[in-house]
């Protein structure tokens, strides 16, 4: 009885810690080995507290934060609660020829282990898409289409912090950034959180947590990076501008709209496709209106699950020892000039057509060109009526935001053309 007591004891979660612990100082470890698991914990709960308590994403930034939490607890390597093991899917020496031992990872992996298949394997993110088709209204684009060139000036950031990403991986070597890092940071900035997945778990998978919680938290926090970029790029005049209502859309338009977006992207930029089209196949479905159940699945119970499935898993890859990295403070400081860069693209651009109409285009809409649907849309509903009560600017500003959709899977594309092998 005692020595199955022992054996208990020695099984917990705080031996496994202790004996971490003592491994690393005994083996001349530095600090932050030493106190990387208690850190990533503590991450983990703030992460939680900004999702509960500020609502930050919380659709998204919940799972990931309990994901995070779930694979630093303390246990031994050949316990069988080990959810996750990062090195099934980055380590050499667990791949055959560069390609996943699927084999391997159902016979010894845990349950994140599985469901991670869905993120490597690049199945999550286009049913994401799919299902944010079919809540997606593409109406005032359609009406207004010279709102996606809105949509592709917010894409500047994506590029800049892409060249900037490649000049602090040449300036600091040792942060490891090259053009397939640089790439997946630099999609942050299209404010899209499942697209940046799609790109980084091809392209540079061992940075996947780091850009997922920066391009979810900034996401979140869209409300107060944007208005003082706004204001401080447009005029109080400017700001004021009421635009004319937009014209009615005909329901052959909007059929029309997904089918032949989805041909042009085929025919240039083909690793576009599965975003896009999905994208697309959900808006036909929707707008087609002769599939309601599966809509109502698409957009509900399917959007739901896979948005569970996404992160939890994605938060499953932020171990101690790939999150706790100069990369990751890298990473979140680009993100924000990501974001910032696209928002004055937008913006720029909007003051630009403002200008060749003689005001008859309210610059701020630009800023709705990064991808975050309907939340950059509502900023500029917002800052617009701050100026002018009687400004309502919300389904203005939606042509670019749904542009900047398309926009992002559009620059993903590129992104995967030019640098995945």
């Amino acid at each position: 009885m005692l020595q199955a007591f022992s054996s208990f004891l020695g099984s917990t979660g705080i031996a496994a810690l202790i004996n971490s612990i003592s491994e690393t100082i005994s083996s001349g470890g530095n600090i932050l080995e030493v106190i990387g698991t208690p850190l990533m914990i503590v991450i983990a709960c703030v992460l939680l507290y900004l999702a509960i308590v500020k609502k930050f994403e919380p659709l998204l930034l919940l799972p990931i934060a309990f994901g995070v939490l779930l694979t630093n607890m303390p246990m031994f390597q050949n316990s069988g609660a080990i959810l996750m093991h990062n090195e099934f899917f980055t380590d050499p020496a667990y791949l055959i020829d560069g390609h996943l031992d699927i084999q391997r990872i159902f016979a010894e992996g845990g349950l994140l282990d599985l469901l991670y298949l869905g993120v490597k394997l690049g199945i999550y993110p286009p049913l994401i898409f799919l299902g944010i088709g079919i809540m997606t209204d593409f109406g005032p684009l359609i009406a207004n289409p010279k709102s996606i060139l809105l949509g592709a000036a917010a894409q500047f950031g994506v590029f800049i912090t892409f060249l900037g990403a490649l000049a602090l991986g040449a300036a600091i070597p040792a942060i490891g950034f090259g053009v397939e890092q640089a790439a997946s940071i630099g999609i942050i900035g299209g404010a899209d959180g499942p697209t940046a997945i799609y790109v980084t778990k091809t392209l540079a998978p061992e940075l996947l947590p780091a850009i997922a919680i920066a391009a979810y938290s900034y996401m979140a926090l869209i409300p107060v990076i944007q208005p003082p970029i706004m204001k401080g790029l447009t005029t109080k005049k400017e700001r004021s501008i009421v635009m004319e209502q937009l014209r009615p859309v005909s329901k052959r338009e909007r059929i029309l709209f997904p089918i032949i977006v989805t041909i042009v992207v085929a025919l240039i930029v083909p690793d576009a496709v599965a975003l896009v089209g999905m994208l697309m196949l959900g808006n036909l479905i929707k707008e087609s209106g002769v599939a309601d159940r599966l809509a109502k699945t698409a957009q509900n119970g399917l959007m739901n699950v896979i948005t569970i499935f996404l992160g939890l898993t994605v938060g499953a890859t932020a171990k101690a020892e790939t999150f706790l990295t100069p990369a990751t403070l890298g990473i979140v400081a680009l993100g924000l000039i990501a974001f910032c860069f696209s928002t004055a693209g937008g913006l720029l651009l909007g003051k630009l057509m403002c200008k060749l109409t003689h005001g008859k285009v309210n610059p701020l809409i630009g800023s709705a060109g990064v991808s975050a649907v309907p939340m950059a849309a509502r900023v500029s509903q917002v800052v617009g009526q701050e100026e002018n009560p009687s400004n309502f600017l919300l389904m203005h500003a939606m042509g670019p935001n749904v542009a900047g959709v398309i926009g992002s899977a559009v620059a993903a594309g590129v992104f995967l053309a030019m640098f995945a092998h």
